[in-house]
């Protein structure tokens, strides 16, 4: 069953109005509220009616003028404006606004009046403004304050309602990035009946799916990986017997060489997922960079001999003594990788330098070859699995070396990257925190 949308659109241009129009209606129910209280004010001053009773009675014995001058005197005592008129014929006497504002339906501001026998009326209105009412600037500045209120009430929860839910799912997406598969949108976010909720739905299903792949690449490489594990090694006993036997040297040279190919590479792809499964879950002990460098220089110096490349080492004194934690047989198999890669891309009477230095707390170790480099669109794509940029470098690797070290490096709390050299050539930087332990 298809459940019922209400868009985000109509959910801002619905607030808003209704805020609006709560506004006008709050305002104007204000300014007649306290208007209505002003006018009930008057008519409930002590004496007010005794007042009219008194004024009336003193124009009938002494005369209007005396009356007149009472009210006046009272008035002033009062703050208000008094007047003493016949209902019928005397109210020409009041002031034209006061007689508008008496007639009219328009005005709200209207004078109190108290009526007494004999026709006669007593009218009276504020002393204030000049004009005998409240300021108009008092009832503005009520009404824009209440819709100031309003609006501002109306926007907050117009932007809590969108940025909320797009945060988390923001904060979401950047733990996915950084490896916790297992976090999702919430369901009260994706079950919102919006585009807010359809994109929450969206964004989980898409991670779901791409979780799955991840999954069923992963086991395919491993099972890929076991499965050629035992006839390569089965292939290669036989190799190895039939070159005893007498058969051509030069192709089982050939034969046994391809067959060391794929197993190195069917190794290298156990190790690419060892580190992948394992993320930082290993055992770790103080590792001497600058021993480790020397090794895997040493391992190649047979392979780097016969490519007719020269591997050049410089070590600042201060990293002869340093450590960093980790395990020795993934870090050494991270820099193996690095520098094979500079060995297969190098041609033959260049240098590989080899730099190692204590940089801002980290160990830094800079392996630079004397290759052609690679493009510069290409060099965030070296180390993903199975990349290999032929066209620009010539190799004839699997993509995996430098995938397996960006992996080692990674779960090591290090870093890698690449760049080209001015000179020519590609420079990859490895920095590694440095281990204070005893």
């Amino acid at each position: 069953m298809k459940r019922f949308m209400f868009p985000l659109f109509w959910r801002i241009f619905l607030s808003i109005w209704l805020a609006m129009a709560v506004t006008v209606v709050a305002s104007n129910f204000a300014t007649h509220f306290l208007l209505d209280r002003e006018r009930q004010a008057i008519e409930r001053q002590v004496g007010l009616h005794e007042l009219a009773l008194e004024a009336l009675n003193m124009q009938q014995q002494r005369g209007r003028n005396e009356a007149w001058r009472f009210l006046r005197a009272e008035g002033e005592r009062r703050k208000l404006n008094l007047m003493l008129v016949d209902k019928t014929h005397g109210q020409h006497r009041l002031p034209s606004n006061i007689r508008e504002r008496m007639q009219s339906g328009w005005y709200p501001n209207k004078p109190a009046v108290i009526e007494l026998e004999g026709g006669y009326q007593l009218v009276a209105w504020p002393r204030m403004g000049g004009h005998g009412w409240l300021n108009p600037g008092f009832f503005r500045f009520i009404e824009l304050g209440l819709g100031f209120v309003m609006i501002s009430l109306a926007c907050w929860w117009i932007a809590r309602m969108v940025s909320r839910p797009l945060k988390h799912m923001e904060g979401t997406a950047r733990s996915i990035a950084e490896g916790d598969l297992r976090l999702r949108v919430a369901d009260h976010i994706a079950g919102r009946r919006d585009e807010v909720g359809q994109l929450a739905a969206a964004f989980n299903a898409m991670t779901d799916r791409l979780c799955q792949l991840l999954d069923r690449q992963s086991h395919l490489l491993r099972d890929i990986s076991h499965d050629l594990r035992t006839p390569l090694a089965r292939q290669r006993v036989a190799i190895e017997l039939a070159s005893d036997g007498g058969s051509e040297p030069a192709l089982m040279e050939s034969i046994l060489r391809q067959n060391e190919r794929l197993e190195t590479m069917t190794g290298q792809i156990l190790t690419l997922y060892r580190v992948s499964e394992s993320g930082d879950s290993f055992e770790r002990e103080p590792v001497k960079p600058l021993a480790m460098i020397n090794r895997v220089l040493g391992d190649a110096s047979d392979y780097a001999e016969n490519q007719g490349v020269d591997c050049k080492l410089i070590a600042d004194d201060d990293t002869k003594s340093v450590s960093v934690l980790g395990d020795a047989g993934l870090l050494q198999r991270a820099f193996d990788n690095v520098l094979q890669n500079a060995l297969d891309h190098t041609p033959p009477g260049k240098t590989i330098d080899v730099s190692l230095a204590l940089v801002q707390g980290q160990v830094e170790v800079v392996i630079a070859d004397g290759g052609p480099g690679a493009p510069d669109d290409l060099l965030p794509q070296l180390f993903e699995p199975f990349f290999c940029a032929d066209k620009s470098r010539g190799g004839q690797g699997w993509g995996l070396g430098l995938a397996i070290a960006r992996d080692i490096i990674n779960a090591h709390d290090g870093s890698i990257a690449a760049r080209n050299r001015p000179e020519g050539g590609l420079q990859v930087t490895i920095r590694l925190p440095v281990f204070f332990g005893g």
